[in-house]
């Protein structure tokens, strides 16, 4: 059986590594609110623009814009990988990885090149040790992402895209649906989809009869609104893959110190235990010294 000291020294450690699970629990928590205000925020004004897109579809516009029309082409694929900077979030870079990798070998078979755009320290050293080509690195993209960085990088492939460099564009995130729900996703951002933008509308009433007069013309307005609606689904992968990380990493901390409390319960019980009977031995060895001398 250890010894008291051993004991005591081992349950002093585990309560200092408690003391910082539960720090970063509560740094989390703080964390995920703020993003999740502002995910929340943010997806009722995409579903407006989606909104918007369907009205104009419904009134008989027929969309003919090039961000709708898949490229007869195979060259070139551009695949963004959204990870962590830091560890510590349970399994949320391990399954955003999987579903990377198996993104990236189903495009390889369908197309020539897979350019790929890492965001996350932890996503670049995996990927990098692996021995795959990293096209770009980013780590400026952590638990707050402004839209004015998105938006350079969706200018970018909405250029990229029209001029045919690149024939599609996927984005590999951990999807956020609850707090006890997030799930790796690969989806297609370009060519858009109309299902793409209808999955946006979800929540609203499209049985509403309503007339609407679009000027100057459903065309000319679809054609300002379409690119908004592909840089608004972008930046709402980066904030949907940003309350993930702080729903798996609150969880994980969560996890870490109720460990730690069992631990110290087990450990406090041990020490106890081993501190009574080394009481009760030199109890039972003064006793007999005392025996010996009468």
């Amino acid at each position: 059986m250890a010894k008291a000291r051993t004991l005591d020294k081992r349950r002093k450690s585990v309560s200092n590594i408690r003391k910082m699970t539960h720090t970063m629990e509560l740094v989390s928590t703080a964390q995920f609110r703020r993003s999740m205000a502002r995910s929340v925020g943010f997806e009722a004004y995409v579903k407006r623009i989606a909104r918007l897109v369907s009205k104009l579809v419904n009134v008989g516009t027929k969309i003919e814009h090039p961000l709708f029309i898949p490229h007869e082409s195979t060259k070139k694929a551009l695949l963004f990988i959204l990870t962590a900077n830091n560890g510590l979030c349970g399994g949320y870079n391990a399954g955003v990885l999987r579903a990377a990798l198996d993104q990236f070998e189903n495009l390889s078979k369908e197309y020539d090149e897979v350019e790929l755009f890492v965001f996350g320290k932890r996503g670049i050293s995996y990927l990098d040790y692996r021995g795959y080509e990293i096209a770009r690195q980013f780590t400026e993209f952590d638990h707050n992402p402004a839209y004015e960085n998105v938006l350079v990088l969706a200018n970018e492939c909405l250029t990229r895209y029209k001029t045919g460099e690149i024939d599609r564009f996927d984005v590999v995130y951990l999807r956020f649906v609850s707090i006890s729900q997030q799930y790796p996703t690969a989806e297609t951002l370009l060519p858009l989809s109309d299902s793409a933008i209808e999955n946006d509308e979800e929540g609203f009433d499209t049985t509403e009869e309503q007339e609407y007069e679009f000027l100057p013309s459903p065309e000319s307005i679809l054609e300002e609104v379409v690119p908004d609606a592909f840089r608004l689904k972008l930046f709402k992968c980066f904030l949907e893959a940003t309350v993930s990380e702080q729903v798996a990493r609150m969880m994980a901390m969560k996890a870490a110190t109720e460990n730690a409390d069992s631990m110290i319960s087990e450990l406090t019980t041990m020490y106890n235990r081993v501190r009574q009977t080394q009481i009760t031995n030199e109890i039972i060895e003064v006793i007999n010294g005392a025996a010996a001398l009468q």
